[in-house]
């Protein structure tokens, strides 16, 4: 249900307090590669063939952190573009009522709740734009799969095309992985801010020390491709509103980050709770991913209205 006017400047005029930029940090170089070498090799058997050799696993493990790579500082104008495209802050961006499908249909929603939340700002690099970077990298996926499907029947070449299939899936791996990240999806991002009557952590650590130090330490690919192979590939029906269900459920795991924190679980070999929380959040983005791909797949062979240009 889409908030009131009243609610919605209330609610604004709490959470100003903590409204800061989102760093760009995602799982790190480990986590990444392991959800996306993990869904590409339990992709079921349905797929063409090259998706599944050593090649494609290969390839897509090392994309899985290559939007990571387009951080650096002597890239000022990419890192700036794309940086929004990591994270949500569902808490903000929820202001807005449904989240629409179309990136600029958002960006004018924001604009429009803007004049409601007066003591925040609405923008796209504040906010977040982690969803609609999934939905048009998975949408880049199908049409180049239409296209593989294409040159086969026709009997031509499909090499090319295949080298962009691989490219299009790593990259949607790296933002389906910040997904299943739950500081990804809120405004306590890396140190609790505002009200904390728990007395969870404010050092702007828990961040990095969770997601890339912990996990390098702790988490091999093993106990990854265990939990992945124990479930079944699923073709979505409609991606966007599945995805959507997926970040809300990460951020319903925010606070659950901060008591395994407190608890000393992100600290050396942590224990034996943080470890299976953290298996179980790369495990499901690599479930995900790996259902994204297959409903990409399935879906390349819809049929479609050919574009003229017009």
């Amino acid at each position: 249900m889409r908030l009131s006017g009243f609610v919605r400047v209330i609610a604004a005029s709490a959470l100003a307090p903590v409204f800061a930029t989102q760093p760009a940090w995602a799982w790190g170089v480990d986590g990444h590669s392991i959800i996306n070498r993990a869904a590409a090799a339990y992709l079921p058997t349905d797929v063409p063939r090259f998706l599944r050799d050593v090649n494609a696993l290969n390839t897509i493990e090392y994309l899985g952190p290559e939007p990571d790579r387009w951080r650096n500082k002597a890239e000022s104008e990419l890192n700036a573009e794309q940086a929004p495209d990591h994270f949500i802050d569902l808490e903000y961006a929820n202001l807005v009522g449904p989240l629409p499908q179309k990136r600029y249909d958002f960006i004018r929603a924001l604009a429009a709740a803007q004049p409601g939340t007066p003591n925040i700002q609405l923008t796209p690099e504040k906010v977040g734009m982690q969803p609609w970077a999934v939905e048009e990298a998975w949408e880049k996926l199908k049409v180049d799969m239409r296209e593989y499907r294409k040159l086969a029947a026709a009997h031509k070449p499909t090499r090319p095309v295949e080298t962009a299939i691989l490219y299009d899936a790593g990259i949607l791996g790296h933002y389906v992985g910040d997904g299943s990240m739950p500081l990804h999806t809120t405004i306590q991002y890396n140190g609790w801010t505002g009200d904390n009557p728990n007395g969870y952590t404010t050092e702007h650590h828990i961040h990095s020390q969770f997601e890339s130090a912990f996990v390098h330490q702790n988490i091999k690919y093993a106990q990854i491709a265990k939990l992945v192979a124990d479930t079944k590939p699923v073709a979505l029906d409609n991606e966007w509103s599945q995805y959507l269900d997926y970040l809300h459920h990460s951020h319903v795991l925010v606070e659950k980050v901060y008591q395994l924190d407190k608890a000393g679980g992100f600290t050396g070999a942590g224990t034996p709770e943080s470890r299976a929380f953290t298996e179980e959040r790369i495990a499901a983005g690599a479930i995900e991913l790996r259902n994204l791909i297959y409903s990409a797949w399935v879906h390349s062979a819809d049929p479609v209205e050919e574009y003229h240009g017009n």
